[in-house]
């Protein structure tokens, strides 16, 4: 009998610690410079920074089960220009990335900066999430770079798989533009939330997440097994830039795919053909005039 309990006993042990633990979906690191301001007590930010690491890290934003090594690894850093009476205004650069296949490089998926950042703060106030009322803008602003990134990371792993993240976007999207808070308004700028939220949704620019999966997930998952194959998906998806800018040329789409992307195809096509590295830059040069110097680097061939 004593056996037996003992057979149990470890049966049930070998099964519970064969049940993966699901944890909360980002790794985010959150920094903010506020060296800027001038006269003020710093620990208001220093509050500030660890109460949005908190937020940003231990928030459930959805059901999306993660194992624990399994978060999105992504960074907030925030450069605070203005203080006064509890206001804060400044810029936001959000960055994340993604492990690539059989290999120890990781990619970067988002690298944007948004210099429409403006909140109120007050020091050891709590950030409260919730999914259906906007409780504050800098709450707000937090949601939708958090659905953001699940987002572009879904649809770089299977072909539009972010859907549910767009919506949740759009939700916090339309709370924030009736409250009048800046960097929500449609067509108030090219380059605010509701234009880089329309750059993934609106039918003209929507293409881009068709891209994210290529090249991703068809491309750069592919390159250790068969660099010709994996690089000839990410050529093939890089002609979709070019449709975007044929239709929307002033789409944010297309800004942050270079500054995403730009420096990592110098490298991967630093091995490729004449052939292939001549179609990249002929489709990408028209898009990035300004870029002259590493596209050259695609067009030659030479990372240096």
């Amino acid at each position: 009998m004593r056996d037996y309990v003992q057979f149990i006993l470890f049966s049930l042990m070998a099964i519970l610690c064969n049940i993966p633990t699901f944890a909360q979906e980002l790794n985010c690191n959150v920094e903010i410079n506020s060296q800027q301001v001038q006269g003020t007590n710093k620990q208001v930010f220093t509050t500030l920074e660890a109460a949005i690491n908190d937020y940003m890290n231990t928030t459930k934003f959805s059901q999306a089960q993660f194992a624990a090594n399994e978060k999105i690894e992504c960074k907030l850093f925030f450069t605070i220009k203005e203080y006064y009476d509890n206001t804060m205004i400044g810029d936001l650069q959000i960055q994340s990335t993604r492990p690539v296949y059989n290999s120890s490089y990781t990619t970067t998926l988002i690298n944007f900066k948004d210099s429409k950042i403006e909140f109120t703060y007050q020091e050891n106030e709590p950030l409260v999430f919730s999914e259906n009322s906007m409780e504050s803008n800098l709450t707000a602003i937090l949601n939708f770079y958090a659905y953001l990134i699940l987002a572009v990371d879904f649809d770089s792993f299977s072909l539009k798989g972010g859907e549910q993240f767009y919506e949740r976007a759009e939700n916090v999207v339309l709370m924030a533009q009736s409250s009048g808070e800046s960097g929500w308004k449609a067509f108030e700028d090219t380059k605010n939330r509701s234009s880089v939220l329309s750059a993934y949704t609106e039918p003209n620019t929507s293409i881009i997440r068709e891209l994210l999966y290529t090249y991703h997930r068809t491309g750069l998952d592919e390159m250790a097994l068969s660099p010709d194959k994996g690089r000839s998906a990410i050529t093939n998806s890089i002609e979709t830039i070019k449709k975007i800018y044929d239709v929307a040329p002033m789409s944010v789409a297309l800004s942050m795919f270079k500054d995403a992307k730009l420096d990592e195809l110098v490298n991967v096509y630093s091995k490729s053909n004449a052939t292939e590295r001549e179609k990249v830059y002929e489709w990408l040069y028209p898009v990035f005039p300004t870029e002259a110097e590493r596209l050259n680097k695609i067009k030659t061939g030479k990372i240096k």
